[in-house]
């Protein structure tokens, strides 16, 4: 991968690629998922544990059979799915599928292959007259079985007496000089267990190990994801160009146009509208709301069929009432905004709480941060009306209908029905401005 993050904590389209995988075997139904961690073990332990995946560590990187070795395979029992942690595209119908077919051939092992046109540096699957023999890694496969079509996925099912009985005797006599779990298979036919093959769909076999693989990937589970969306009723106007991660929920009649991205615990309700270029992340747009071009919404809330944006910015800790406008180039920061106001454009409001039906003029501030460090919070009521270029010197209230007029610092609070005006007064000085000679010349013509 040539990055300093370990290859199974690469975001996967949003999500680290180990945890899609352990949420797929959670969903299909395991009893008990097992992640065996070595490089970045804290960093893993941090992705996994909450999610209930207990970790074992592979204090020596020496194959494939010796990181299964040390889960404590003693402790299995009945049925053992194994599993790669950089395969994000397998879902928990494809594990169910490999454990309903593993069940119904009473097998002992049973390895998920893949028929290709291009086989690759993938392992080749030997068999001698239909039976499976052994696997073959790439770089230990001769001319003729790099001829071999039929290839292995890296996802096994086998019974846990078996795992615990041939996995301790896997050899390392290979050019690696490692303990591949693949020889199982050589183990188990050598001695007459009953070795097979679950046919798997192409996407089982798509590993990553590149940041190429890892952006085709996240391609494919962001075409997943709005397929769905598409099937419930969401117009996606440019499917190709509009990224939904999987854990976002969007109602039925809602547009998004290209270049769109939904991310983490986001919800939009029915009926929403968002705009080209913008990012929403972490936050909940009622039925009806419009997001115009290029916005960003984080960690807020936007009530019935109000409007943000183009260029507006929401950050975390804000909540939009409904009817609302937040116009172009505003950002609000930790605010209360009523219903049916309006702050239309050049605005920054933060740590503050506004009424209802309060217009809020251009280029008006809160001076939220203090020379203390701290941050003071700013109320503006119901029916207020604020003139351009305001700056409030929080902390600081204004009352209900209060006028506040253009050009004024606030410091004081404002009573309610009050008009504040704090800006200096107008002075004219006629001819304050000396002549030039040429003009001096031209009023004498």
């Amino acid at each position: 991968m040539k990055s300093p993050l370990s290859k199974v904590l690469h975001p996967v389209a949003g999500i680290p690629m180990i945890k899609r995988v352990v949420q797929t075997a959670k969903d299909a139904g395991a009893t008990e998922v097992r992640v065996v961690v070595g490089e970045n073990e804290d960093l893993v332990r941090q992705v996994v544990e909450p999610m209930g995946a207990i970790c074992f560590v592979q204090k020596e990187q020496k194959g494939t059979a010796n990181a299964v070795l040390s889960a404590q395979i003693d402790s299995l029992e009945g049925v053992v799915v194994i599993l790669n942690g950089d395969h994000p595209l397998i879902e928990p119908q494809d594990l169910k599928k490999i454990v309903k077919d593993f069940y119904e051939s009473s097998g002992d092992l049973a390895l998920v292959t893949l028929t290709v046109d291009d086989p690759g540096h993938y392992g080749r699957v030997v068999r001698h007259q239909g039976q499976i023999k052994a696997i073959v890694e790439f770089k230990d496969a001769g001319h003729e079985a790099r001829k071999i079509n039929e290839i292995n996925t890296g996802i096994y099912a086998v019974r846990s007496e078996v795992l615990k009985e041939y996995l301790p005797l896997v050899k390392s006599e290979n050019s690696q000089n490692e303990f591949y779990l693949t020889d199982l298979v050589t183990l188990a036919s050598e001695n007459r267990l009953k070795v097979e093959a679950i046919e798997a769909s192409p996407h089982l076999a798509q590993g990553v190990n590149t940041q190429w693989e890892l952006a085709l990937v996240g391609k494919e589970i962001y075409r997943r994801k709005i397929k769905a969306l598409m099937d419930e009723g969401v117009v996606v106007i440019d499917p190709d160009h509009t990224y939904v991660e999987s854990t976002v929920r969007v109602g039925s009649g809602s547009v998004l146009f290209p270049n769109v991205h939904l991310k983490g615990l986001s919800q939009l309700g029915n009926r929403v509208v968002v705009e080209s270029q913008s990012i929403i992340n972490d936050s909940t747009l009622a039925d009806g709301v419009v997001i115009k071009a290029g916005s960003s919404i984080e960690q807020s809330k936007i009530s019935f069929r109000s409007q943000v944006g183009p260029y507006a910015h929401l950050r975390p800790g804000t909540e939009v009432g409904e009817d609302c406008k937040i116009g172009n180039f505003v950002e609000l920061k930790k605010v209360k905004f009523g219903s049916r106001s309006k702050a239309s454009h050049l605005t920054y409001l933060g740590d503050a709480i506004v009424g209802e039906d309060t217009n809020i003029g251009c280029g008006t501030i809160t001076c939220n941060y203090a020379v203390d460090h701290k941050k003071y919070v700013t109320t503006i009521g119901n029916h207020v009306f604020v003139g351009s270029d305001t700056q409030f010197i929080a902390p600081v209230t204004v009352g209900d209908y209060a006028v506040i007029g253009s050009g004024s610092t606030i410091t004081k609070n404002v009573p309610v029905r009050g008009l504040a005006v704090a800006r200096g007064r107008q002075i004219i000085k006629e001819n304050y401005v000396p002549k030039a000679p040429d003009q001096e010349s031209e009023e004498n013509k």
